[in-house]
């Protein structure tokens, strides 16, 4: 199967996100990217609409192979960044490499349908004249792919994703689930070097997201391709995600596996984006141990004393600093009221707070409550897989490593 192998899908024009395959010739194609992933490197890449900056600095490196996701809200620059990277936008400042070629710098731009990148929208992308079979084939019939590795190849790609039988149809046959695996099937079936993704599951219902998110990490992951992936679902990043790159306002604030940017999030905006429960106010009482990432604190929070990590970049010149404690709801667990009264941390292994439930909602596996504490601070998402009545008083368990603190002045 050695054609199939060798064949590419690009993308070639888009127009209002809409992708249109053109394949390069053997001629024209770039010598960096080949069949076999690149290293992606994004260096110091400056983007402007106008006066508004887009892009500031951002410096990105995709290791070949590596599923790598960008994250942040509307407007950070995650759509615009991975059409530079597609080739679909020219960049103002910095460069854009795949291996040792240079595909993007102020004065030189590599068009996309010789990068060996395949593209996969959020809204499906299909040519409704065509079949499903056809709009698959179209790269490897456009490459000169032999007609019976291109049916091949399509048929068991179209098996993989569970369409085999439905070849034949036209995508507005198709659910919106179904005309997003004939997507994908066709971003995988041409073996590129690299797959974007522009928040593909967005789109979809709650129940085709999980399934749909799945496919996708088992394909790509088994085609060996490079991924740039971009959502603003946090939960969906964790679950994908070699690597995270977290982007605010134009510029790239944290870059860091999953767990890194859960356990330390560099920035009050990385904490907040990757899921809290809330924000308390607290006061510092003392330092315990470590530097940086290992840094300890013990806190006054709401009456009570608990024990938190702190941001690695806070300045912390003593006690009484005050600081903002970020709270992720999955360490915390509720339990009747403390009969000591003390909500004192113990060991240090955890605090309790007092508080009282304000709502419970169910969530299938159990109930999510919001919690309101004894000075009127809340916290939402609590989990518990007993349902707690509202106005009910509780004692709220906070484990240590469920807190991180940012000094005021980051």
């Amino acid at each position: 199967m050695s054609a199939v192998s060798q064949s590419r899908l690009t993308v070639g024009d888009v127009t209002r996100g809409v992708a249109v395959a053109a394949p390069p010739s053997p001629t024209s194609a770039v010598k960096g990217p080949g069949a076999t992933p690149s290293r992606i490197v994004i260096d110091d890449v400056d983007k402007s609409y106008g006066d508004q900056r887009v892009l500031d600095g951002i410096h990105l490196d995709v290791a070949p192979g590596q599923f790598t996701v960008l994250l942040g809200p509307s407007g950070s620059g995650k759509s615009t960044l991975l059409r530079c990277v597609g080739g679909l936008e020219k960049i103002d400042g910095g460069h854009i490499r795949f291996g040792d070629t240079t595909v993007n710098s102020a004065t030189s731009h590599v068009a996309p349908e010789r990068r060996n990148v395949s593209m996969v929208f959020q809204d499906f992308a299909l040519w409704p004249h065509m079949s499903i079979f056809d709009n698959v084939a179209f790269s490897l019939h456009r490459s000169g792919v032999a007609k019976t590795d291109r049916r091949r190849a399509v048929q068991e790609i179209l098996d993989r994703v569970g369409l085999a039988d439905y070849a034949t149809r036209y995508p507005n046959t198709l659910s919106g689930g179904q005309q997003q695996r004939v997507s994908l099937a066709r971003a995988l079936v041409g073996a590129p070097a690299t797959i974007l993704f522009d928040e593909p599951l967005s789109s979809l219902d709650a129940h085709l997201r999980e399934r749909l998110r799945i496919e996708i990490a088992d394909l790509t992951r088994e085609s060996g391709s490079s991924v740039l992936y971009i959502t603003h679902d946090q939960v969906e990043a964790f679950a994908l995600a070699d690597v995270i790159g977290v982007l605010n306002e134009g510029r790239l604030v944290q870059v860091a596996t999953p767990e890194e940017i859960y356990r330390h999030p560099a920035t009050p905006f990385v904490a907040r984006f990757t899921g809290v429960a809330g924000e308390l106010d607290g006061v510092i009482e003392d330092v315990i141990e470590g530097r940086g990432e290992d840094s300890r604190v013990r806190l006054r929070v709401a009456g009570a004393t608990l024990h938190s990590r702190l941001s690695a970049a806070a300045r912390v010149s003593g006690p009484d600093a005050a600081v903002r404690v970020f709270v992720r709801a999955a360490p915390l667990r509720l339990g009747a009221p403390d009969a000591s009264g003390t909500g004192e941390a113990g060991d240090a292994a955890h605090a309790t707070l007092a508080g009282r439930v304000v709502d419970a909602a169910f969530r299938g596996r159990g109930y999510e409550h919001v919690i309101e504490l004894t000075d009127g601070q809340r916290l939402l998402g609590v989990f518990s897989e007993e349902r707690w009545t509202r106005h009910q008083n509780i004692a709220l368990h906070v484990p240590r490593d469920a807190c991180i603190a940012f000094t005021l002045d980051e």
